[in-house]
């Protein structure tokens, strides 16, 4: 797992192929708001969460964010233990993200 900035976030899901973005939020938060092109994973449900992580793609990088960081960090070290190699932490979370975002 490595931190990320903000700034650092954005330039490598703008320039890398092989990404993807995981939001470990609840829905009523995803309802709110999200960053375009993620997938929805809630953390706080952790048989469907494991499920989810069961299907992805060891070889893709995953760039994962909560509201704060501290979910997405966990996120980030259950992805580690179970041998994805490439996952990346949001600092701050989406409650700092000044990137783009969508609703539904």
């Amino acid at each position: 797992m490595k931190d990320l900035t903000q700034e650092e976030w954005q330039k490598a899901i703008d320039n890398e192929a092989n990404v993807e973005i995981l939001d470990v939020r609840t829905q009523e938060e995803w309802d709110e708001g999200y960053i375009p092109s993620a997938t929805l994973i809630d953390i706080h449900q952790p048989q469907e969460f494991m499920d989810a992580v069961n299907q992805l793609d060891k070889s893709k990088e995953y760039y994962i964010y909560c509201r704060s960081g501290g979910r997405s960090a966990q996120a980030c070290q259950i992805l580690d233990q179970m041998g994805f190699e490439n996952t990346y932490n949001l600092q701050g979370g989406f409650s700092n993200w000044e990137g783009a975002k969508k609703k539904d």
